[in-house]
């Protein structure tokens, strides 16, 4: 008897109000340009407005595959985020009065940095391999927020990416077999006082390097395929030459030695969308994704490779194959749309929008700024106040 398959049946992206344009950061940095549009391989940030946060994203990334697919059989959201809006209370919770969702629905938060969306993949799956009625809402949500004039700062981003985990996917099977390598250092982390991380940017890359060598080993000792018979591979893209630079160093550590037009071959279409949103932490990968499924390669069939890494550390490979028939279920002109609508935002404006939301105490009234069917209106009394917008 063949296992079931299981795997992402649904799959929708949002993102922010606003956008910057990295040209004007470096102008007002004072630096060239290139530095960011070669060098990071960054061209715009996502910037939420002051009336939205990972919540208002994640409602506006699960509400079409809630419109598509109802509620039936949902038994289980698992929100991912490194942006948590409370210590305690799980972030889907929000999203009950928003988007509708069932009574008899667990809500669990999960964070493990730049990781946790994967986490809440594999969770799923195995929910929906011992129950295959049931049916998991995987949402992946965060901003990425750097101190002004860091290192960090041109690689800040937003988006989520919401996911329905079933069994006879309609888009990727995921395979069974994954490699784990997990590592206790500090290269990126938040305490809980502040409202931007702490970064170590050269132990970071030294980090995701090793830890996806580590991954790769474990996944091939399991029984994983081999390099060469992925179509792509989806890395965790804090910024986008950063897949470049690991999987060259996976390559070479394999016994290859990859042209630039080899490595645009596995990577290239898995940027585009990255390029354009910035650093989506928990989301990235997903996001890489979704740019590959909307490219013009016909996928059917193909295994594809992902590589999901999170600092502190813990990293997955793992793969997955592309179901006949996906295109019927994409979102590529809405993906487009989304990232098209976005608006720009002045130098000064995004410099005046801090982490308000997150660091503010008691109470606070969010002007109405963005255009998506959810806010966050205020907070009263240390409780968010969000509402569904009608348009």
């Amino acid at each position: 008897m063949n296992p079931i398959a299981v795997g992402i049946h649904d799959l929708s992206l949002a993102a922010t109000h606003y956008f910057l344009d990295l040209a004007v950061l470096a102008e007002r940095s004072g630096v060239d340009v290139d530095k960011y549009y070669l060098g990071l391989g960054q061209e715009l940030m996502s910037v939420p407005a002051a009336d939205e946060d990972i919540v208002t994203m994640a409602a506006a990334a699960a509400q079409p595959i809630l419109a598509r697919h109802g509620t039936a059989g949902l038994r289980t959201v698992l929100f991912a985020t490194e942006s948590g809006v409370d210590q305690s209370k799980a972030a889907g919770l929000f999203l009950h009065p928003l988007l509708g969702l069932p009574h008899d629905c667990r809500v669990v938060e999960l964070k493990q940095a730049c990781y946790g969306g994967t986490a809440a993949l594999q969770f799923a799956a195995a929910l929906v391999a011992r129950d295959p009625q049931q049916r998991v809402l995987v949402i992946a949500s965060d901003i990425a927020k750097y101190q002004p004039d860091s290192p960090g700062e041109p690689t800040q981003g937003a988006a989520a990416v919401a996911m329905l985990v079933t069994a006879d996917p309609a888009i990727l099977a995921l395979d069974a077999v994954s490699g784990i390598y997990s590592e206790d250092i500090m290269d990126f982390w938040r305490p809980n006082h502040r409202t931007t991380a702490l970064v170590d940017g050269k132990l970071s890359i030294e980090a995701y390097l090793r830890a996806s060598l580590g991954a790769w080993e474990d996944y091939r000792r399991r029984g994983g395929l081999a390099l060469t018979e992925f179509a792509a591979f989806c890395y965790h893209q804090p910024f986008t030459k950063m897949a470049y630079k690991a999987h060259r160093n996976l390559l070479q550590a394999n016994g290859f030695n990859p042209s630039s037009a080899d490595l645009d071959a596995a990577l290239l279409a898995t940027t585009t969308y990255n390029r354009l949103l910035g650093n989506s932490y928990t989301a990235s990968v997903y996001v890489a994704l979704a740019a590959l499924l909307d490219s013009t390669a016909d996928l059917t069939a193909r295994p594809i490779a992902f590589l999901s890494y999170g600092s502190g550390n813990v990293a997955e490979f793992f793969s997955g194959r592309v179901v006949s028939g996906y295109r019927d279920q994409l979102r590529t002109v809405a993906n487009a749309e989304m990232i098209a609508h976005r608006k720009p935002i002045t130098f000064d404006r995004y410099r005046e929008l801090p982490d308000a939301l997150r660091a503010a105490v008691g109470n606070l009234v969010s002007p109405r700024e963005s255009e998506g069917a959810f806010r966050i209106a205020a907070i009263r009394d240390d409780k968010r106040i969000y509402e569904v917008v009608l348009h």
